[in-house]
Parts: structure tokens; C-alpha cells; sequence
């Protein structure tokens, strides 16, 4: 087990919840002010840290950026999270026109550079790059429904789409590696929603090669999927070979404990949207539900099932935390 991931482990009251966009309120700007600036992505990630008790700092899991950079159309608005809203291609037989970027291009600089500046402020905690999945890439450069229909249609040309959203992620893991990140974490929700052959052949190689060429013992890999078909995909899932992996509400994670390897750190799976509509009560006895549960298997940590949504209350963040804590303690 890597150093980093063995501390992550030995102090789970430090709890790892994907939790970015809600530091837009904590330092007074909007959601497209923070997936703009490096400066206001890094005073975010600061804000958490001085607030939460985080045994890693996460940057924004904005979905949208590596669509961008390829030249998807993203729709952003002023406190809303950035969302693709047009592919590159109408036709997977227009994918040998596909160009992949260059690391730089569209935002992916901000957020390499946000990373870097939140390292110069956050030095006793691993800080995090958050990426999207090769599948999940590919779905936004073409078409969610189509791209399903092309795995059976025109697998070779499906193919050739996720080597290249692969070569990309790839590069862009290792500028973030470069500018000092403790480790990724990879979101490929779009694969939870195949099925476990599919996966098994457009997904997890592709996410495991990633992995490969990225890893390192300084390095730490996670993978996150909230998928609802994800308890199907996990026999698959745990070749991959991340150091953490990361589930939504839908999974029944203690299935997955069972089943991954008691070597992996496996995390989840509050519903993030309690933060929003719930309180501090429910969201208190949503955690014990899930402690009771789980905490039987020293590979267990409770986080969030998801990214926390910008408009979470603070009043129920804070409870998260305290609760955790409690819990653990």
C-alpha cells in the first residue's frame, strides 16, 4: 500500500468527501468566477481546508473541461455547473477527424495551474486532480445514446474515440503530476450505465491503461463511479488497478467491500443531495446507517456517494463533518 493512501486509511475521521464547488460560497464568487480562475479554484480549495477536517484536498470535478479542450460547446452559467451541451462529431465514422488537444487548451490550464497554487497553500494534506473517464470522455465528444449503439454497430471506430480521449487524459493527468498532485481522481459515471460485458471492453481497459501510465509510488489513483449498474461492473472494476475506489448512493457498497480487494480502500456513498434538501439530522443518521453497515471492514471510509452540489448548505456540510468525526472517534 502507497505511503499516501496508508495514512488516508490510518485516520479515516479525516474523511475525503468530493467537495469543491460549495467553497464558491466560502470565499464570495460565483461557480463560473471559480471554474474560470486558477486563483479562485485555489483560495477554494483553501477555504476547505481551513474549514473541514479532509485528509485530502480535491480540486473541481468539473466534467466539462476535457470536452472543452477537444471543442465540445459548453453551456456555463452564473451558478451552475459547467455541462456539455454539443459533441464534436454527428457520425462515429468521423472519428479519424478527431484531433487530440493540446494540454493548455480551453480551461484544462486553469486547472492545472489551480492545483499547482493550492499545493503552495496546502502542504500537511495529498492534494488531488479530479479527471473524467476514457467512456465518459467519448460520450461527451459524440453522443451519450449514439456512442451506446455504436459499441455494438462500430466497435473498432468506438475504439479508436477512447484511445484518444485516453491519450489525452493521459497527458493531462501528467501536467498535473508535474505541477506537484498527489494523486487523480478518475469520474467514469458514463460506464456505470453499460453493461458489464460493455464495460468490460470499452471501458475498463482503457481506464486501466490510463492508470498504468500514469502510476506512481508518490501517486495516488482513485476511481469513482455513481453509476447505477456499477454493483454489476465491480468483478471488472477491480482490474483497473486504483488505489481507492470511490462509489455513489446507487452502489451497495458493502457488496463491493466484499467483493474488491481488502488491499483497496473503498469509499461512499452518502447521497450528496441530502447536504442540499435534508438537515443536519437526517443527514446524522444517514451516516450511522452507513457506518453500522460498513465499518466492520478496515478498508472502509465514509465519504460523499458524489461531487457535494454548489448549493449545499453549509449548516449540513458542518454536520457531515462533526458526525464523521464522532463516528470514527
Amino acid at each position: 500500500m502507497k505511503k499516501i493512501v496508508k495514512n488516508i486509511i490510518e485516520n479515516k475521521s479525516r474523511t475525503v468527501p468530493i467537495l469543491s464547488f460549495p467553497s464558491a460560497e466560502l470565499i464570495g464568487v460565483s461557480v463560473n468566477e471559480l471554474v474560470c480562475s486558477a486563483d479562485n479554484q485555489a483560495n477554494g480549495m483553501k477555504a476547505i481546508y481551513d474549514r473541514c477536517s479532509i485528509g485530502a484536498s480535491l480540486n473541481m470535478m468539473d466534467l466539462s473541461v476535457e470536452a472543452e479542450a477537444f471543442g465540445a460547446e459548453i453551456h456555463f452559467a452564473e451558478n451552475e455547473i459547467p455541462t456539455v451541451v454539443g459533441g464534436i462529431i454527428d457520425d462515429i465514422e468521423d472519428v479519424s477527424k478527431i484531433t487530440v488537444p493540446q494540454i493548455g487548451d480551453g480551461r484544462t490550464g486553469v486547472y492545472i495551474d489551480g492545483v499547482k497554487k493550492a499545493k503552495n497553500m496546502i502542504n500537511d494534506i495529498p492534494v488531488f486532480c479530479g479527471v473524467i473517464g476514457p467512456y465518459s470522455l467519448a460520450s461527451r465528444l459524440f453522443d451519450m445514446t449514439e456512442l451506446m449503439y455504436a459499441c455494438f454497430d462500430s466497435p473498432d471506430e468506438v475504439k479508436i474515440l477512447l484511445e484518444k480521449a485516453s491519450e489525452f487524459i493521459i497527458n493531462y493527468i501528467n501536467a498535473f503530476k508535474s505541477v506537484g498532485a498527489d494523486g487523480v481522481i478518475m469520474a467514469e459515471p458514463a460506464a456505470g450505465m453499460l453493461s458489464p460485458a460493455l464495460a468490460d471492453e470499452f471501458s475498463v481497459p482503457f481506464v486501466k491503461r490510463i492508470f498504468e501510465s500514469v502510476n506512481s509510488e508518490d501517486f495516488v489513483l482513485c476511481y469513482h463511479n455513481c453509476g447505477n449498474y456499477v454493483a454489476d461492473m465491480l468483478e471488472g472494476i477491480s482490474s483497473v488497478g486504483a488505489d481507492i475506489y470511490h462509489f455513489g448512493n446507487a452502489v451497495n457498497i458493502r457488496r463491493a467491500l466484499e467483493l474488491l480487494p481488502e488491499s483497496k480502500i473503498v469509499m461512499g456513498n452518502l447521497d450528496p443531495l441530502l447536504l442540499c434538501s435534508a438537515g443536519p439530522d437526517v443527514i446524522c443518521g444517514e451516516l450511522e446507517r452507513i457506518f453500522s453497515d460498513c465499518s466492520g471492514y478496515p478498508n472502509f471510509m465514509i465519504s460523499t456517494g458524489c461531487d457535494v452540489p454548489f448549493n449545499a448548505k453549509w449548516e449540513n456540510i458542518d454536520a457531515y463533518f462533526k458526525k464523521v468525526n464522532e463516528l470514527y472517534a
